[in-house]
């Protein structure tokens, strides 16, 4: 039986400072394919490239995946900071107006850390640059060695490190049949203030957003804070997710 096509968003990235590529980490396409059920292909974050219509005619489903780069503040009316660099202006135009269309059409769509705050962003949200610098809140950046160096280690990385507890009768409480779960957490910046169609679904114990609906939309639009691509196959969060983002895609 043909596999769903799931298209995933590539981020710009340029090798040797010279050669300008797309990629996207090996971890979401095995989540796809070992999960979801379905042939992941990539597609290039950059509306020169990437033409909406047409990658909608094509695939069964969108995964708007995390990225080293932040959403340009541009986009919800906000100053830039070199601080808060670098940003991929290409992707965020693409993946803006490609989340909304998604809605639009019914197409399933999963939003992956800076995939969520793409999905806020399309529908009027703002961000935060830096999470961590709003009284009260914890440090969700990735876990660093004293020296500042990124932890080598990636079940330290990725190891669960906060709760994320859901509203009432949500979607992720009926998804989960539970009301909290325990994630991992790698990303500085997240949802400030929710878009007009957003529904905050679920949040860190420091108020910090974790997952997002859109509301009523006719299939699967749901957009998380932290990496459920991390060994999805046997993680029992991460696995839910994809699964039932598999069960949209295959139309059930």
């Amino acid at each position: 039986m043909k596999k769903p096509v799931v298209g995933v968003i590539g981020s710009s990235f340029r090798i040797e400072d010279r050669y300008q590529t797309q990629l996207s980490g090996e971890s979401n396409l095995s989540a796809l394919a070992d999960v979801a059920g379905a042939l992941p292909v990539i597609f290039a974050g950059s509306p020169k490239i990437t033409d909406i219509n047409d990658l909608l005619n094509t695939v069964d489903g969108i995964l708007l995946t995390g990225a080293r780069a932040n959403v340009h503040p541009s986009n919800f009316e906000t100053p830039p900071d070199e601080a808060y660099e670098p940003y991929d202006e290409n992707r965020d135009e693409l993946a803006l107006n490609l989340t909304r269309a998604c809605v639009e059409r019914g197409v399933p769509l999963f939003g992956i850390c800076r995939g969520m705050q793409e999905m806020n962003v399309a529908f009027g949200g703002s961000l935060h640059p830096e999470i961590r610098d709003i009284p009260g809140r914890m440090n969700h950046r990735m876990p660093r060695l004293e020296n500042g160096e990124i932890h080598p280690d990636q079940d330290v990385v990725f190891a669960d490190r906060h709760d994320v507890t859901f509203i009432p009768g949500g979607k992720f409480a009926q998804l989960y049949s539970k009301s909290c779960i325990r994630v991992n957490s790698l990303h500085g910046q997240g949802v400030l203030e929710p878009g007009d169609r957003i529904v905050i679904e679920g949040v860190a114990e420091d108020s910090t957003v974790e997952a997002i609906s859109v509301a009523d939309a006719p299939n699967f639009a749901l957009g998380i804070q932290w990496h459920a691509e991390f060994d999805s196959q046997v993680n029992p969060v991460n696995k839910t997710l994809f699964e039932a983002f598999g069960n949209a895609i295959h139309g059930k």
